[in-house]
């Protein structure tokens, strides 16, 4: 498995597009983040999940979806939506696009074989097997109908998952988030791919989802994949974001390089573009096309940005960067608003992300949780979270961190620096934060 020293940074479609991205959108966020955000760190373009379904729509999942896919049971792009894939191109051309803005390529994948393959009992690609003889009816996604297990005891079974990593790997694929696979808990095909990743002979991310994982294969996990979900889909919801401290507090420790668990993508910005039934978007597209006024289009893409509070964002992101946490943003980024932009823009956070080292919850009392990260040198990061609906007025010793001695001290948020110093007073709005740089 390659090695992987840093979290990754990127741009997933799920949280803006659901299903139904198409090649034209993924271009236009691969070439606002090559202008914007390439300097920065930001890398990954992800294309997630149905993009071999010419239907997909919105983020429901079509019941008995025709899928596109080759005479071996691999799933293609729908020509359709990604139509430089026409001629058995794949995502080649689309792979070479994001590789020439200096960006890497990605796609989502779900565990296992097409049912559509196994009904046609298509041929295994380097194996003398057919889809049936692998395939494991009793070991089904319980959320999207288009797959099921590959019974890894069977043979063919590795040649199956060796044959689609192969084209990936022709298609110049550089990460691959695999669904339906860290809960329940897969791990003979999750092994099975990552080891179809090493015959690929191409460098691959390997992501696993949805969460939670459970806490007792972290040894697994951190050998085998190099990021895992801790959660369920992560959403705009502060109950969600709230509860994301109790999954750092208890991964922390698996937390280093080449091992990466994922509180889940940014949803930050304009999200839900197509979180609407076929018959809903059809008739929306119509109505705006045809009947709103500017007013009411304007109002409608307001209620699509995410319903995070500023404060509630930076906490979000104060806790995802001394974590350690994958940062792969989910909002369209081609409509990115000023505040929005300067997130994914700001150097200190992303600093602390990339090259902290450590970082754990030291203090929790109420609704008071305090982390601490050690930086370059004897720069030392304290994170004072608030998590209630009151404001919190709190003082901190510079011994508290170890130090008997003054210390300098820079706000990352506000800029606000505090020089030669013994004690830190911190003043923190509800669902705010102060993370504060300390030398």
């Amino acid at each position: 498995m390659m090695t992987l020293n840093k979290p990754p940074m990127g741009w997933n479609s799920w949280d803006c597009y659901g299903a139904s991205v198409n090649e034209a959108q993924v271009r236009e966020n691969a070439e606002y983040m090559a202008k914007h955000l390439k300097e920065f760190g930001w890398e990954y373009i992800v294309v997630d999940i149905q993009w071999y379904e010419p239907n997909a729509v919105s983020h429901e999942y079509n019941k008995n979806a025709e899928l596109v896919m080759d005479e071996f049971g691999r799933l293609l792009p729908a020509v359709n939506r990604f139509p430089s894939a026409a001629g058995g191109n794949g995502f080649r051309p689309l792979a070479d696009y994001v590789h020439s803005l200096g960006l890497k390529f990605g796609i989502h994948i779900l565990r296992g074989i097409p049912r559509q393959a196994v009904r046609l009992n298509t041929r295994i690609y380097g194996a003398d097997r057919h889809a049936a003889e692998i395939a494991d009816f009793g070991n089904v996604c319980q959320w999207n109908g288009d797959m099921c297990g590959v019974d890894m005891s069977r043979n063919g079974a590795q040649a199956y998952y060796d044959s689609l990593f192969r084209l990936y790997a022709l298609w110049g694929v550089d990460y691959v988030k695999v669904d339906d696979i860290a809960r329940p808990y897969h791990k003979a095909e999750i092994e099975a791919i990552a080891r179809a990743i090493e015959n690929s002979g191409r460098d691959m991310v390997l992501s696993l989802s949805p969460g939670a994982a459970p806490i007792g294969e972290a040894e697994h996990l951190s050998k085998w994949a190099h990021m895992w979900r801790m959660t369920d889909d992560f959403w705009d919801n502060w109950e969600l974001l709230k509860k994301m401290f109790d999954y750092c507090r208890e991964w922390f420790p698996y937390v280093g390089e080449n091992h990466f668990p994922d509180c889940d993508m940014l949803p930050l910005g304009r999200i839900r573009v197509c979180n609407m039934k076929r018959e809903q978007s059809v008739e929306v597209a119509q109505t705006m096309e045809e009947e709103q006024t500017m007013k009411e289009k304007q109002t409608m893409e307001k209620e699509q940005t995410t319903k995070f509070t500023m404060d509630e964002q930076k906490l979000l992101m104060s806790l995802w960067a001394m974590f350690r946490s994958p940062l792969m943003f989910g909002g369209d980024m081609t409509m990115n608003d000023e505040f929005t932009l300067s997130l994914m823009q700001n150097r200190e956070i992303i600093n602390i992300n990339q090259n902290s080292r450590g970082g754990r919850e030291v203090y929790r009392k109420g609704d008071e949780i305090v982390w601490a990260a050690n930086g370059e040198g004897n720069t030392i990061y304290l994170a004072h979270f608030n998590v209630g609906d009151r404001e919190i007025t709190a003082e901190f010793n510079s011994d508290f961190i170890g130090i008997n001695e003054k210390i300098n001290v820079h706000e990352v948020w506000s800029g606000e620096e505090q020089n030669g110093i013994f004690r830190i007073k911190s003043v923190i709005p509800p669902h705010g934060v102060r993370l504060y740089q300390i030398n």
